[in-house]
């Protein structure tokens, strides 16, 4: 089975995930169960990444089986009152290193301007997750 075509970032999309918004990602377990972690979330180029500094579930699922879905919560509301939310699904692929660095510039976003993260010296080189999106949904002007 091939994969479908990678899908630019909406625009309308951009600020959701760049937001600081806490976002969940569902990776597939062995059993096929889903798995969920909530994670620290920006945009690079075209695709959505992510840091680990360590081994984790997630890193072990999208080795083995690469598909991933993404969802945040946003602030805005809809004309029918409900609240907006994206959802991401696409490919994930595993970069060893550079989790420092991303955590640090995702660490602006959602912690604060100026503070250090992670919050110690010499920390691992760990893992960045580059999630390419192959469709959009939730609620909001983002959904196909």
């Amino acid at each position: 089975m091939t994969s479908p075509a990678p899908v630019p970032i909406p625009d309308e999309a951009r600020p959701v995930l760049t937001s600081g918004a806490l976002a969940h990602l569902v990776t597939i377990n062995r059993d096929g169960s889903p798995q969920v972690s909530i994670v620290w979330v920006g945009v690079e180029d075209e695709t959505v990444v992510l840091a680990s500094l360590g081994a984790r579930q997630k890193l072990a699922n999208i080795e083995r089986d690469d598909r991933v879905a993404v969802s945040l919560e946003t602030s805005s509301t809809n004309a029918m009152g409900l609240v907006e939310y994206l959802v991401v699904h696409g490919r994930a692929r595993i970069e060893h290193g550079g989790a420092p660095e991303l955590l640090q510039r995702l660490a602006e976003v959602y912690i604060g301007p100026g503070v250090k993260f992670p919050p110690m010296d010499d920390p691992p080189p760990g893992y960045v997750v580059r999630i390419t999106p192959e469709r959009y949904g939730g609620v909001g002007p983002w959904a196909s």
